[in-house]
Order: C-alpha cells, then sequence, then structure tokens
C-alpha cells in the first residue's frame, strides 16, 4: 500500500471531520484542496464513509440526546428534528443535480466563502439571545432546517448557517449549537443512506479499503475534536476569527481566479 495514497486519505479524514463541524465549509475545504493540489474526487464510497465518520462524532458528543430520540421517538425534540429535517431534504433533492456542478467546477466558492464570513460577523455583532433548548419551537426548526439545505452551495458553512439561525432566532449561544449539530444527524444520515443507495454497482477496489478505513476513523476523531472545540468556542468565545479566516481564504481564491487560476 503506497504511503502517499494513505497519508492522502488520513489528510482528507481530518479536513472533512474538522470543516464539517467548524463554521468553515467541508466541501469548499475539500473543493479548495482538489483544485490547488491537484487531487482527484475523493469517489462516492469514500465520500460515504467520511459521512459516516463525522456522524459517528456527532452520536458520540450527544449520545444521551441520542439515546433519548430513539427511547423517544414521539419526542418534541424527535419532531424538531423531523420538522428541521424536511426543508434540508426538499432543497437537496430538487437542486443536488445543480449544486453538484457547481461543487465540481469550485467557480463561485470563493464569493460563497466571503458570504460565510459576512454571516458569521454579523450574527457576533448582535445582541446574544436568551432562550433556552427547551423553548426552540417548531418555526425555529423550519427555519433552522432552510438555512441548512442552503448550505448545499460547496463553500457555505452548513454549521455557521444553523448556528447563526438559531442566534437570529434569540436561542442562547451553547444551545444553537447543541441545536446545529443535533440537526446535522438526520441530513448526515440521510446523505449516508442516498449515497449508499448508489454504490450497489460501484466495484469496490481493494487495494483503496485500508486508506478509506483509516481516513474514515480520522474523520471521526478530527470531527470529535472540532465539535468539543465548537462547543467551548461558541460558548465563551467568537466566531469572528473564523470571519477573518474565511475572508481571506475567499479572497486569495478570487484572487488565484482573476490571475487566471
Amino acid at each position: 500500500m503506497p504511503m502517499l495514497l494513505l497519508l492522502e486519505h488520513i489528510f482528507l479524514g481530518i479536513v472533512q471531520g474538522l470543516t464539517e463541524f467548524l463554521p468553515i465549509s467541508s466541501t469548499g475545504h475539500l473543493v479548495l484542496f482538489r483544485k490547488v493540489f491537484g487531487m482527484q474526487e475523493v469517489g462516492l464510497l469514500f465520500d460515504t464513509m467520511l459521512h459516516f465518520g463525522t456522524l459517528i462524532a456527532v452520536v458520540i458528543v450527544f449520545w444521551p440526546q441520542v439515546r433519548y430520540i430513539i427511547m423517544n421517538p414521539m419526542s418534541k425534540l424527535t419532531k424538531l428534528l423531523v420538522v428541521g429535517t424536511i426543508p434540508t431534504a426538499v432543497i437537496g433533492l430538487a437542486f443536488e443535480d445543480y449544486f453538484e456542478e457547481i461543487s465540481q467546477t469550485g467557480i463561485t466558492i470563493g464569493w460563497e466563502f466571503l458570504a460565510t464570513g459576512a454571516i458569521l460577523w454579523a450574527v457576533e455583532s448582535m445582541r446574544r439571545g436568551n432562550r433556552t433548548f427547551e423553548e426552540i419551537n417548531y418555526t425555529d426548526a423550519l427555519i433552522i432546517g432552510t438555512l441548512q439545505g442552503a448550505a448545499i452551495l460547496p463553500a457555505i458553512s452548513r454549521s455557521g448557517l444553523t448556528i447563526a439561525g438559531a442566534l437570529l432566532r434569540g436561542i442562547d449561544r451553547a444551545d444553537a449549537a447543541r441545536f446545529s449539530f443535533l440537526i446535522s444527524l438526520p441530513a448526515i444520515l440521510g446523505a449516508c443512506v442516498l449515497q449508499t443507495a448508489k454504490l450497489v454497482e460501484t466495484p469496490l477496489e481493494t487495494a483503496l479499503l485500508i486508506p478509506m478505513l483509516v481516513g474514515t476513523m480520522f474523520a471521526g476523531l478530527a470531527g470529535y475534536v472540532a465539535i468539543r472545540w465548537m462547543l467551548t468556542i461558541i460558548s465563551t468565545g467568537s466566531m469572528k476569527g473564523f470571519a477573518i479566516y474565511v475572508w481571506v481564504l475567499g479572497g486569495l481564491i478570487l484572487l488565484m481566479q482573476f490571475l487566471g487560476w
């Protein structure tokens, strides 16, 4: 097994795990690295495995809530997640081909990184809300789920947009992050199911199996670290640092495109 191949899968796993839950866009970074370093598409199987790794990270961090959902399928929390997932699914299925084409070209990611930064900076400049997790209602879930669907654009951060939506609704910062990560569960799980269905006739390259498994493990570990870190930042810090980061990144991408990248 070539060491370079293994390292590339580990690198992609770490990038996926960190950027899935930090408000800086996982898809945008993967598209960028493919363009800059000439990396090939990760492939549907590995993409599915990476999403599965990040799914496991959410389940581990929020196991008490996940267990509660499983044991109480008719609870308010379960219904909130269902309501929030509906617009996400509708947007994702309706515009899947269009946004997949945008992701492949990467033509818009510079502007999208700039937009993500503007959103993060704006919500950090707002007055902080004090609505608790228990006070989240179906309107909140619908709005946050719609924003999650809008994050199908490659460099618009899912976590950034959903946390921003929750903060705009006056929800406490820590609880906004918790709900953002919980509502990602059905979205990531749904993506895994849909991608798995497409894999039925895809031949498996056995030489890639170990690198994929290792990359998936690193995606889960990085995702766990990112979630814990983000929960701390959102509770005691500021997301403006992430806003500056994606602004710089977006600006560099636009400059590279202007110069003929």
